[in-house]
């Protein structure tokens, strides 16, 4: 039998309620010329243990192992495939259907060509496209311009000893480009949407770029390829300057917008606020005085009463005879 031309790898951690969309997204290519070998890095998720077991083994083999990692893992399904281009499909990630046809068709054409690299969409928990357009130094340097699942070939990949496994924490493809391109070897990248990023809670990159551990695997990667990145140090620091730059910009655009939009809405709530505690202020005035009135009214109906009662009939006399007294006493001191 001969052997493929690619070889899918298709590491899998806990991640079995995806990797059915993973696999079918392989099986959907239009270049059917490949083997699939789903690697299970020690999963101890019942769920994903089920998805093992159910997997159609005729058109997948399944290799398990101690959980030791990605990069491990990747290496791990390299030694038990044979094709001459490689994929390495994390388990949560879809192919678009074209992707392996027009990897495979640069690789053929060029052999002066390591890998291919694609445009990619982001699914799930946002959706954004991400359009690369250099894979080479200084750019591959200053970030990640390669996708991990990017067609390799063989050849390459062993030539630089597969990927480094104590990348453990992420980074392990970024290590693998810049080692290729340090050793003369280059990349493409076809400007066109080939493959589906899924960004969902828990994913390595989420939680790599979340903590402090992306600017620790940054030093990492800077420190084992020490001369390339001294070699591009002025390009560099200029790319670095001219991010800050604009993350400066967009501070001040920032703090305008804040000024000219939040301060006149917070100074016209203030104004609010200062209209309805007059209202308040005004309604607690209205319900004093409903009470003085309420209270007067009974004082009066009281009086009222009074004088209507027998009692006071009885005393009228009494009543002029001492205010007659009154008016007496008063008239020499008026």
């Amino acid at each position: 039998m001969t052997a493929p031309r690619v070889s899918v790898i298709v590491p899998c951690y806990n991640l079995g309620r995806y990797l059915g969309e993973a696999l079918d997204s392989v099986f959907a290519q239009t270049f059917q010329d490949f083997e699939i070998v789903v690697v299970d890095d020690g999963s101890n998720d019942e769920s994903t243990l089920r998805s093992l077991d159910a997997l159609d083994r005729s058109r997948t083999r399944v290799i398990s192992s101690p959980n030791r990692g990605l990069p491990a893992a990747k290496n791990l399904g390299v030694t038990h495939t044979t094709g001459a281009y490689v994929c390495a499909l994390d388990a949560d990630d879809r192919l678009m259907p074209r992707m392996l046809e027009k990897s495979a068709a640069v690789l053929d054409a060029d052999p002066g060509v390591a890998f291919v690299s694609h445009w990619l969409r982001t699914f799930g928990d946002e959706a954004t496209d991400w359009t690369p357009t250099d894979c080479g130094f200084p750019a591959l340097l200053d970030m990640n311009t390669v996708n991990g699942a990017a067609l390799v070939r063989r050849g390459a990949l062993e030539a630089v000893g597969g990927f480094d496994e104590s990348f453990r924490d992420g980074c392990e493809d970024w290590d693998l480009w810049i080692a290729l391109v340090e050793r003369g070897l280059h990349g493409v990248i076809l400007p066109e949407i080939l493959f589906e990023y899924r960004r969902r809670v828990g994913s390595m990159s989420r939680v790599m770029l979340h903590r402090e551990g992306h600017p620790a695997l940054y030093r990492r990667i800077v420190d084992k390829h020490a001369a390339t990145f001294a070699d591009h140090l002025d390009v560099l620091l200029a790319r670095r300057e001219r991010d800050l730059g604009a993350l400066l910009l967009q501070t001040h655009d920032i703090d305008l917008d804040r000024y000219q939009t939040l301060v006149p809405d917070l100074a016209k709530l203030r104004d609010d606020v200062a209209v309805l505690e007059g209202r308040i202020g005004a309604a607690a005035t209205h319900r004093r005085l409903a009470q003085a009135e309420s209270e007067a009214a009974r004082a009066r109906a009281e009086v009222d009463a009074l004088r209507a009662s027998a009692s006071w009939r009885i005393t009228a006399p009494l009543r002029a005879v001492y205010d007659r007294l009154l008016a007496l006493r008063s008239g020499p001191r008026s």
